[in-house]
């Protein structure tokens, strides 16, 4: 995990949490002959630690926190926020302060959504490793579901859920082409334009990418790749994450029985602008990194200027859709 991520913890704040979470590791002492299923992992244990990464997301946090806490297959939960200055951390320690599974670490300020994932992760070591949005409200049997799914096969390096809002209508991010120049131009003007269709005839369906807003991997995986990229601050680090996954030789998959609440733009709301300018910012980067087409200079500068001419266009959208309708 890069060094500077772990200085930006308020280290006031983080002490009484590591004392609230001491001896967690060895409560599961009573498992004596745990059931494996076809992959080796054990079956009604605790063994998946999950980090939560909140920005301003007092809204959901609760109730996400209460759901994940709930799961008899949650071993611990690392609650990071980043300089949120609402009543998140408040909430995040009334959890710890009832269950030593939690540990609250408070940064000063926002280094970026990968980078306190990587932060998070760096504080735990159980074998399954749930990156879990604090807008994603699980049920209590969906991450036991998600492993249990995930034993099946031997390659699977992440595996996502299918994602829904409150109306039920499925989430385009869940499911996932590769991000590239060609699809950006084929798809220009949509926002969906990555999406893949659920096949509704595999419980695991493979993709090329799945939401960052709910992953569940093996975390000998996400060691040996070193976690994300915290190059990047917010979007396309999810992204990231799936294709170096694929580039070693794992499988990307969507558990599309798996059904999960994700309230979105619960953080995005405040800073729409922003949130737009570290999109392109990770899209440009994403680009740079994995698309053989950029390496024409040529290309490379016409995907720069694609990218960022797209910038105004969706701040003026995002204008539009913030202006108070007119009264009759």
């Amino acid at each position: 995990m890069p060094a500077r991520a772990c200085t930006r913890i308020t280290t006031t704040r983080c002490a009484g949490t590591w004392r609230l979470a001491s001896g967690w590791r060895s409560s599961n002492a009573s498992w004596t002959t745990p059931k494996r299923n076809s992959r080796g992992s054990r079956l009604n244990v605790a063994d998946i630690a999950a980090v939560v990464v909140g920005h301003f997301s007092q809204s959901t946090l609760d109730a996400c926190l209460s759901r994940l806490l709930a799961s008899t297959a949650v071993a611990r939960v690392v609650v990071v926020d980043n300089g949120s200055r609402d009543d998140s951390v408040a909430i995040a320690k009334a959890h710890a302060a009832r269950d030593p599974r939690v540990l609250v670490l408070a940064n000063a300020h926002n280094p970026g959504f990968a980078a306190a994932c990587n932060q998070g992760a760096a504080q735990c070591s159980e074998p399954w490793l749930a990156l879990v949005n604090p807008d994603c409200l699980l049920a209590t049997s969906d991450l036991e579901a998600l492993r249990e799914l995930a034993g099946t096969r031997s390659d699977v390096g992440i595996v996502g859920a299918d994602l829904v809002d409150d109306a039920g209508v499925r989430d385009s991010a869940a499911r996932r082409h590769e991000l590239t120049l060609a699809r950006l131009l084929a798809g220009l003007g949509r926002r969906d334009s990555l999406a893949i269709a659920a096949d509704e005839q595999q419980a695991l369906q493979r993709v090329d990418a799945v939401s960052g807003a709910l992953m569940l991997m093996p975390r000998s995986v996400f060691d040996a790749l070193g976690g994300f990229d915290d190059g990047y601050r917010l979007h396309a680090e999810d992204l990231d994450l799936c294709r170096r996954v694929r580039d070693a030789g794992h499988g990307v998959y969507v558990a599309n029985r798996v059904r999960v609440l994700h309230v979105r733009g619960v953080s995005s709301r405040r800073r729409p602008y922003w949130v737009e300018w570290q999109k392109h910012r990770g899209i440009w980067r994403y680009l740079r990194r994995f698309d053989p087409q950029l390496r024409n200079p040529w290309w490379r500068a016409f995907a720069w200027v694609l990218v960022w001419a797209h910038l105004p266009l969706a701040a003026l959208r995002v204008a539009l859709a913030r202006k108070p309708p007119r009264s009759p």
